[in-house]
C-alpha cells in the first residue's frame, strides 16, 4: 500500500442518470470507483466538495452545471488539501459533466502546482466517455504528466473489480500476489 498516493475526486450522490433512467444514489459513482482503487492501492483520499453544493435533482443539477461551464466559473471547494507537495502520483476521478470535468475540478487543480506530478484521470460516464477531460487536464496542468485515462459507466462500478485492477496493473500501480 502505498501512502503517497493521492486519490482525489468529485463525487455526486442524489438523483443521478444511470442505466438510462434517474435514480436516487446514496453514493456516487465516482466516489464507489475511487473507494475500490484505493482498497487496492492505499492512498489518502480526498474528496473535492463544492462550498456551495449542487441540486439533489438530476435535471436542476445538469442546468447548475451547465451554467458554471458556460460562465467558466470556479466554483470555491469547502476545503483544500495541504502540503499536495507530499503526494505523487495523483488519481484524480470525476463524471463526465458536459463533455468535461465538473468545475469544482477545474477549481482543485488551477488552486495547486502540479508540476512534475503524475496524473492519472479516472472518469464514470453514461457514453461519453472522457470526452476532452484528458486534453483540459493537459491544458489546466501543462508540467503534468497526464497519463491515459480511465472511462467507466457510472451503472458499471458496483461490478467493475476486475476492470478497475486490470487498469491499475497497466499503470504499473497495483502489483497482485501473484504478480
Amino acid at each position: 500500500m502505498n501512502n503517497n498516493i493521492l486519490i482525489a475526486y468529485f463525487s455526486r450522490a442524489d438523483k443521478n442518470y444511470f442505466g438510462g433512467k434517474i435514480v436516487l444514489l446514496p453514493i456516487g459513482n465516482t466516489e464507489v470507483v475511487m473507494k475500490k482503487i484505493s482498497e487496492q492501492i492505499g492512498g489518502t483520499l480526498f474528496k473535492i466538495n463544492p462550498l456551495k453544493k449542487y441540486s439533489e435533482d438530476y435535471q436542476i443539477c445538469t442546468e447548475e452545471a451547465k451554467k458554471e461551464l458556460n460562465e467558466n466559473a470556479r466554483p470555491p471547494l469547502s476545503e483544500y488539501i495541504d502540503h499536495l507537495e507530499a503526494f505523487n502520483p495523483i488519481i484524480l476521478g470525476y463524471p463526465i459533466y458536459w463533455g468535461t470535468m465538473p468545475m469544482p475540478v477545474w477549481t482543485f487543480l488551477e488552486h495547486y502546482d502540479f508540476s512534475g506530478k503524475t496524473i492519472f484521470p479516472v472518469c464514470t460516464h453514461e457514453g461519453s466517455g472522457l470526452g476532452r477531460s484528458e486534453e483540459d487536464i493537459r491544458k489546466i496542468c501543462p508540467a503534468a504528466n497526464v497519463r491515459k485515462g480511465f472511462a467507466i459507466r457510472g451503472s458499471d462500478v458496483n461490478r467493475a473489480q476486475n476492470e478497475i485492477d486490470r487498469w491499475l496493473k497497466e499503470q504499473g500501480l497495483f502489483h497482485s500476489q501473484t504478480d
